[in-house]
């Protein structure tokens, strides 16, 4: 039985225990093993070992039911002991019940008898009390105070609430039978106040905390209570401002008080706003007064800029005080207490600030001029200057004498970029110092002195100088600035329009007062495009006539009808290497002067007229076979010079002009197939027909039959 049980293992699998069975079986194993297989001795070892199985049931079994009983046995015996503890539970419960109603009627019965006792003791002790207080009023209408209360000086506490309390009654007894009954309980009162007041202030200077709140508590119920707060924030503010920064000083003196109001008084944000308003009335704004009276008369400049200084730091300073507690609403409170001290400096501030902008960019524009020893000419204004203005811009005369600039564009980055700062900091200003119902309207105050100095006095002066600065379209060897003038104006109005658009806009987003700035914004912008269209347009004229000039002064009869028809050694005339050049010249100018969909539109223009002259004075000539193909040599060079422009129009123009000089040599029986070529087919027949009569054989006979 023993090897059965060693044959089972966990977990317990069939083959695998008939398979050790086998194995410890002599002559079990397989054929060909140490011992042969032997089929018999290997069925009796089954059948003895079923028979051990067998006998190994029937114990388990017989061990497993006498478990049972066993059990069963035990769990009768546990439910009768729960039974048992159930009903001790039941009666303890009982008992626990009538334990506490005895107690709830014996609570009641002394809470009742409390009443009662209470009833009884505080007559008593009022009446305890009140013999006291007639025994110490009797000390006073004897006029000599002999209870220790009085004389002991450490029983100061016990003396001020007595003597507080023979205050109020003396105040209601008639003057003529108690006056001097009272005027002494005063004096008394007087005098125990002043001691618990100095003993507050000794305490304080001592760092005595808990003496300073037994104190205070005391004197709560005394008139001269506030009188103890002023002495404590007074001593509080010994020391405290010795460095030059009274802001930093004035918000380390807070949060010192802060931390230690309340452990010294019952409301410690009332002491706490007191201090404030003690802060900001006497030491801020006595500061604040040296710092803008003395420079307020003479010096408009610092005075500005100690005022948005100290405005700053000021509310700097109340948004910190915002972090304590100072009663319900902090913020009216110490909004009130800034205005108490900026208010005579911000109800005339736009007016200080608009006199001292006005007069400063006076002075940067008089500073610029004076160093250019230009003396600046009067532009007018009114009827006649209207008037001039709009025939100008119909007829695009020069009205008036050309003036001569010398080259200057009176156009300076250095004095726009001073304008500009020194009216970022007026916007700056206007918005940390104005009132938020004015702001709008401030602003908009400050956007039109930069608009009258910047857009008119400098920009509009600039051209209005450069307009008259630009000479008469048949002058000789002019030199043509106004491109120079575009080019800064350009470059400045981004400037004008960035600071528009990052410090005015911010200011005005939400008010009437920004279609307002938007429209008078447009309108300058409309006054200088007109402006600079005009003097672009001149300008332009200018270089058609200086190519003119090249072209009169360079051009001879003889280039396009050469005497010698065989001895022709150029390939294109003197006059188009020169006005090829002089275009180039301009062209690049225009690009650097111009940006953006400007530079395409003035180079198309150019290049519609550099076309139209080329092409006018490609007219006044005859020509031979050998001039014919100068001539289109000289176009070619001009197609080359236009393809610089980078416009397709004008590319454009000159391909059909090139194609029209193919016409000059072109055999005289194949004039009408390049005439109806893709480049001329749609050209008008009086053009074709007058580029065929300057050929010189033109008038023969033959040449005439073909093209008719």
């Amino acid at each position: 039985m023993a090897t059965t049980a060693e044959l089972f293992e966990e977990p317990f699998v069939a083959d695998e225990y008939i398979e050790r069975l086998v194995w410890r079986t002599p002559g079990g194993g397989s054929r060909g093993g140490p011992e042969a297989f032997d089929p018999k001795r290997l069925l009796e070892e089954f059948v003895n070992h079923i028979q051990e199985l067998q006998i190994m049931d029937e114990r388990i079994q017989r061990k497993v039911e006498k478990l049972e009983q066993q059990c069963q046995k035990e769990a009768k015996e546990f439910a009768k002991k729960v039974q048992e503890l159930q009903k001790s539970n039941q009666v303890a419960f009982q008992h626990f019940q009538e334990l506490d109603e005895h107690i709830s009627y014996v609570a009641t019965k002394v809470c009742h008898l409390g009443d009662q006792l209470e009833g009884v003791n505080t007559p008593r002790q009022r009446a305890v009390e009140a013999q006291k207080l007639m025994k110490y009023f009797n000390e006073f209408l004897d006029g000599e105070l002999k209870s220790d209360v009085f004389t002991n000086s450490e029983k100061i506490k016990e003396a001020a609430d007595i003597i507080q309390k023979l205050h109020l009654i003396a105040q209601e007894l008639p003057f003529d039978r108690f006056s001097e009954v009272k005027s002494k309980i005063a004096s008394k009162y007087h005098d125990l106040e002043c001691q618990l007041i100095q003993e507050f202030t000794s305490a304080q200077r001592r760092g005595e905390i808990s003496r300073m709140r037994e104190v205070a508590a005391v004197l709560l119920h005394f008139k001269g209570y506030s009188h103890c707060v002023d002495v404590y924030i007074k001593q509080c503010q010994e020391g405290a401002f010795l460095r030059n920064d009274v802001f930093e000083d004035a918000a380390i003196l807070c949060q010192r008080v802060n931390k230690q109001v309340g452990d010294i008084f019952s409301n410690p944000e009332t002491v706490l706003a007191k201090l404030i308003q003690n802060v900001f009335e006497i030491k801020l704004q006595s500061f604040v007064k040296d710092q803008l009276e003395e420079c307020r008369k003479f010096d408009a400049e610092q005075y500005l800029k100690n005022l948005y200084d100290l405005y700053t730091r000021t509310t700097n300073l109340s948004s910190k005080l915002m972090e304590f507690n100072l009663g319900t609403d902090k913020q009216t409170f110490l909004s009130k207490l800034i205005k108490s001290i900026f208010v005579s400096y911000l109800e005339n501030y736009i007016e200080v600030e608009t006199g001292y902008l006005k007069s400063r960019s006076a002075m940067i524009l008089q500073r610029y001029y004076d160093s250019k020893n230009h003396q600046k000419r009067s532009i007018g204004t009114g009827g006649i200057q209207d008037l001039k203005e709009r025939i100008r811009q119909r007829t695009n005369l020069p009205l008036g004498p050309s003036i001569d600039t010398h080259g200057e564009t009176f156009l300076s980055q250095e004095v726009v970029v001073n304008l500009l700062q020194e009216t970022k900091q007026a916007f700056e200003r206007c918005h940390r110092l104005s009132d938020p119902s004015d702001l709008p309207r401030n602003a908009f105050r400050v956007f039109t002195i930069l608009v009258e100095f910047l857009c008119i006095e400098h920009i509009d002066y600039a051209l209005e100088t450069g307009l008259a600065g630009i000479p008469s379209s048949d002058s000789r060897n002019a030199n043509l600035y106004f491109l120079d003038v575009v080019q800064q104006a350009n470059t400045i109005f981004h400037l004008f329009d960035k600071q528009f658009n990052d410090h005015l806009m911010p200011l005005i987003s939400s008010s009437p007062k920004l279609s307002e700035c938007l429209q008078k914004k447009k309108e300058i912008i409309e006054q200088m495009e007109m402006k600079l269209d005009t003097g672009i347009d001149r300008t332009l004229n200018c270089m058609i006539g200086q190519m003119k000039h090249i072209l009169a002064a360079e051009q001879k009869k003889t280039d396009f009808k050469p005497e010698d028809e065989n001895n022709v050694l150029i390939q294109y005339t003197n006059a188009c290497v020169k006005v090829c050049a002089y275009v180039r010249k301009q062209v690049e100018k225009i690009k650097n002067s111009m940006d953006g969909k400007n530079v395409d539109t003035v180079l198309m223009e150019l290049g519609v007229r550099f076309h139209r002259l080329i092409y006018e004075h490609l007219q006044q000539y005859s020509y031979s076979c050998m001039g014919g193909m100068l001539a289109i040599c000289d176009v070619a060079e001009y197609r080359k010079c236009a393809k610089d422009f980078k416009i397709p129009l004008v590319l454009q123009l000159f391909d059909t002009l090139h194609a029209l000089c193919n016409l000059l040599v072109v055999a005289p029986d194949n004039l009408k197939q390049v005439c109806s070529g893709e480049q001329l087919a749609n050209l008008d027949k009086n053009i074709l027909h007058s580029f065929v009569q300057l050929r010189a054989d033109y008038r023969s006979a033959r040449l005439a039959r073909h093209f008719s």
